[in-house]
């Protein structure tokens, strides 16, 4: 039985460790990019327009993030910002799921609407925010974003909209699908006073929003390998029977077949939307400063 004997070893004792010698890392100061898996530093993913240096994954944009990205510093000026979505159907758990997605994405509705100079030339812009319901469309986002169509009409300037939805919110019911025609109403309005509307395409745009203004653009640009679409690829394929394209409803899928305009890199963007400004102003309009 001797065999079976547990051999003893020396035991080490090890000196106490100073916890003040222990380098301390912060919480979210590293990220993981999701599609090459790369553990990225935060802070120098963000100085890098939030773009993966490794494989050039398009992080997501939060809407205050994407007018500091876009808008001259200290130019946006926003409308509507206290307006709030109440429970006009009352749908269970609705309530709540506002008030976390309020306290997670830090503004209060899935949209910010406002006027901003950008490289000088002045343009109405809205912005939507996949943080907050992952930007489902509700009444308080079309009323913003209607507001601010008008607003542009009345002020003879463009307007630039920032798509990233997952359609219309379903805890609104009819109410929600009925933004998809006051939107495009509005937005027949700004086009009879020949007034220029750009729509940039981002990840995710899909449902009703796709379905009315993202695509009524006068210049329609989106951001590379953006999900842009109605129904899901199951939903599709279970009702044609067929296998869909890898890529399938990606901005370069949409750009072949003739949906998209351009594909603008995001760091190009900003520049690139100031040209089109530029080359699109009425005469008599403010010049670039």
């Amino acid at each position: 039985m001797g065999i079976f004997k547990k051999k003893q070893y020396g035991v080490i004792n090890m000196p106490p460790v100073d916890s003040s010698d222990i380098p301390v890392v912060p919480d979210g100061a590293w990220v993981k990019c999701n599609h090459c898996g790369k553990i990225l530093y935060k802070k120098t993913l963000e100085e890098n327009y939030k773009m993966c240096p490794n494989c050039k994954y398009y992080f997501r944009l939060g809407a205050h993030e994407r007018v500091d990205l876009i808008c001259d510093k200290d130019t946006f000026i926003e409308f509507n910002k206290c307006l709030e979505s109440k429970n006009p159907m009352n749908f269970p758990g609705y309530d709540s799921k506002l008030k976390v997605s309020k306290e997670n994405s830090k503004i209060n509705e899935a949209v910010i609407t406002g006027k901003c100079k950008i490289n000088g030339i002045e343009s109405i812009i809205c912005i939507m925010d996949s943080n907050f319901m992952m930007g489902s469309m509700g009444t308080v986002v079309g009323e913003k974003i209607t507001f601010a169509i008008e607003k542009a009409i009345n002020e003879e300037l463009p307007i630039i909209i920032f798509t990233a939805s997952g359609g219309a919110r379903m805890q609104e019911g009819i109410l929600s699908l009925m933004q998809m025609a006051k939107i495009s109403a509005a937005l027949a309005k700004h086009s009879e006073k020949g007034l220029l509307y750009i729509t940039v395409l981002t990840d995710p745009t899909t449902g009703g929003v796709t379905a009315s203004f993202a695509m009524l653009g006068d210049i329609i640009i989106a951001e590379p390998k953006a999900l842009i679409g109605f129904a899901g690829r199951r939903v599709i394929e279970g009702t044609i029977k067929e296998k869909l394209p890898d890529d399938f409803q990606s901005a370069e899928f949409l750009l072949e077949k003739g949906f998209v305009d351009n594909i603008v890199n995001r760091d190009e963007l900003k520049n690139t939307l100031s040209l089109l400004l530029e080359l699109h102003k009425p005469q008599g309009g403010a010049s670039v400063e």
